[in-house]
């Protein structure tokens, strides 16, 4: 029996990316974004597949969608958007805008989604490795990534009773529509970011792959790059190395801006 998978987010980048995994698996996906209509990219799949409009902000949405959906194996909260920028330079309305879609649009999903995964269920939650470690012009971007991290590890301890694990993906930068999302009120902060989004080898194919071995063997945290697993791990062990280097990276960027 085919496994049914639903994307939030999945008109492009990693969604669409995990979308044609699972396809290509012989899993039944289901495609969510805000689109009214599936996209080209989307048209073009192959394998069993249906496509809903969803903006996750939008509780009558999630109450729609999750009336049209009545099972489900895998959840994945993949939705996002970037905003880069100092705290002084960050508007509270962009502030606002990140939280309701990068945190907010993840506990809309479970509250609607979660009922409809039995025992062996698996939800993951798209983060970064922004989530783990926090470099400077990026505070709105690092404080909702590291909340989601957060949501996954809490979500995993209350829900493994019942059978169901938590993942969140935590990469680094890959090459995806993330860089279009850029929406900050910072213009030096999103240039940076675009330039290091395009300039990286990583793409979302090789993450999707990777998370998805991760997902499969029930691992909470997933570091799908080995950069991403690098920096997390030099955090965790060579604190005050790693700290050093957040500052100067803080200094280089106030003297450039």
């Amino acid at each position: 029996m085919s496994r049914r998978i639903f994307i939030t987010g999945a008109a492009s980048g990693l969604g669409l990316a995990l979308a044609r995994e699972y396809l290509a698996a012989g899993d039944e996906v289901i495609l969510t974004d805000i689109h009214p209509e599936a996209p080209p990219a989307v048209r073009e799949l192959s394998g069993q597949w249906s496509y809903l409009r969803l903006d996750v902000t939008n509780d009558d949405d999630w109450a729609a969608t999750a009336d049209a959906v009545d099972r489900l194996d895998i959840l994945i909260n993949n939705a996002g958007i970037a905003v880069g920028g100092r705290l002084d330079a960050t508007s509270m309305e962009s502030w606002q805008r990140i939280i309701d879609i990068n945190l907010l649009g993840v506990v809309r999903g479970c509250k609607a989604m979660v009922p409809k995964l039995g025992r062996g269920g698996r939800v993951v939650i798209t983060a970064s490795a922004a989530g783990l470690v926090h470099a400077p012009q990026m505070g709105a971007y690092n404080a909702t990534k590291a909340a989601a991290v957060a949501l996954a590890e809490t979500l995993d301890a209350e829900l493994r009773p019942q059978g169901i694990s938590t993942s969140v993906i935590c990469p680094l930068f890959f090459r995806s529509g993330l860089a279009d999302s850029l929406s900050g009120d910072d213009p030096q902060a999103d240039k940076t970011a675009r330039m290091l989004l395009s300039r990286t080898r990583l793409t979302s194919e090789q993450v999707a792959s990777r998370s998805i071995r991760g997902i499969q063997a029930r691992r909470l945290v997933v570091t799908p790059d080995a950069l991403s697993a690098f920096t997390w791990y030099s955090k965790r062990f060579t604190r005050i190395p790693f700290l050093a280097g957040t500052r100067l990276i803080g200094r280089v960027a106030h003297r450039q801006g």
